[in-house]
């Protein structure tokens, strides 16, 4: 079994970074897509960005040109760069690798 775990959320005031780290417990990811959800309260859980193991990318229009998804050489870590954070941005972010694993969510808090 597929493990996924992420870290670097935290709180930080609008207009600031943070980088989301998630890494795979074994190599089978290296041949998945990989990519970031976030649920914030009352919502629904929504896709991010996403990253093929080629490495094409593609964001939600919300955060296009302000987060940045890559992976590492490995390919057994994904990142997202977050930029330019807004208040709406809060939600906890969740990872996943191919359509079966998923991670334990990181929370995100955005503070105007």
């Amino acid at each position: 079994q597929v493990q996924l775990v992420e870290s670097g959320g935290g709180v930080v005031q609008a207009g600031g970074s943070l980088t989301l780290s998630c890494t795979a417990s074994s190599d089978e990811v290296r041949v998945l897509g990989m990519g970031w959800y976030r649920q914030a309260p009352g919502k629904q859980r929504e896709l991010v960005a996403r990253i093929t193991n080629t490495g094409s990318a593609d964001y939600t229009d919300s955060v296009t040109g302000r987060f940045t998804i890559s992976r590492d050489y490995a390919k057994t870590t994904v990142y997202l760069r977050m930029n330019s954070l807004k208040p709406e941005d809060t939600a906890v972010y969740y990872c996943y690798a191919g359509s079966k694993y998923w991670g334990q969510g990181t929370q995100v808090t955005v503070s105007s």
